[in-house]
């Protein structure tokens, strides 16, 4: 760190910086907050993805028993063929959008097969959608953890380090001024009562 200088040019940029930290200080709070607030947004779309997964799985064990015949074969019926992603900027964080998915479903003989086969593609064709969704608000909640981690380290920065610092460099350096002042009047006194004593002598 460089030596602080002593002096009233040095106050004044000491002073400058404050009013720079402290106009910027409200901003990057506020822009922690929204980002905070967009991260527990993507959480809960998480969780609530996560849910849908889990209920699909609690409604194929209890209405489709017939899975458990492995006489009817449903090896790559439903298939996952692309997924279209976008990207959003959410207060400077670039974050993946889930844009579309392709599904494709195998043909099959509807008089070939169980009846009970179109509502397993129905429910694998969901469970398909929500597992590539649960893949994007995965990451999409991994990069919003580390926004709000990188802009707390800036507002720390600005609040706990650059703002008192500057704070303590102002009063020292009005402190030496002020004792500067205060010895250059006192050796103005001492030097005005020797000349006026030489003057009487």
């Amino acid at each position: 760190m460089a030596r602080l200088s002593l002096n009233k040019s040095s106050l004044s940029h000491q002073i400058r910086q404050l009013k720079t930290f402290e106009r910027f200080l409200p901003s990057l709070d506020l822009k922690r907050r929204q980002l905070i607030a967009e991260r527990a947004k993507a959480h809960r779309a998480l969780e609530a993805t996560r849910g849908a997964l889990a209920e699909i799985v609690t409604t194929v064990a209890e209405t489709l028993p017939m899975l458990a015949n492995e006489s009817v074969d449903l090896e790559g019926i439903v298939r996952l063929t692309g997924v279209d992603l976008a990207e959003e900027n959410v207060l400077g964080a670039r974050l993946p959008v889930l844009a579309g998915v392709r599904i494709e479903v195998a043909s099959y003989a509807y008089l070939g097969r169980p009846h009970w086969v179109d509502r397993v593609v129905e429910q694998l064709r969901a469970a398909l959608e929500l597992r590539v969704a649960e893949q994007v608000q995965k990451r999409r909640a991994a990069l919003l953890d580390k926004a709000v981690k990188k802009i707390t380290q800036r507002v720390n920065l600005f609040d706990k380090v650059l703002i008192p610092r500057a704070r303590e460099n102002i009063r020292r350096i009005r402190i030496y001024l002020s004792d500067s002042e205060r010895a250059a009047v006192v050796r103005a006194k001492i030097a005005k009562h020797k000349r006026a004593a030489e003057a009487g002598a």
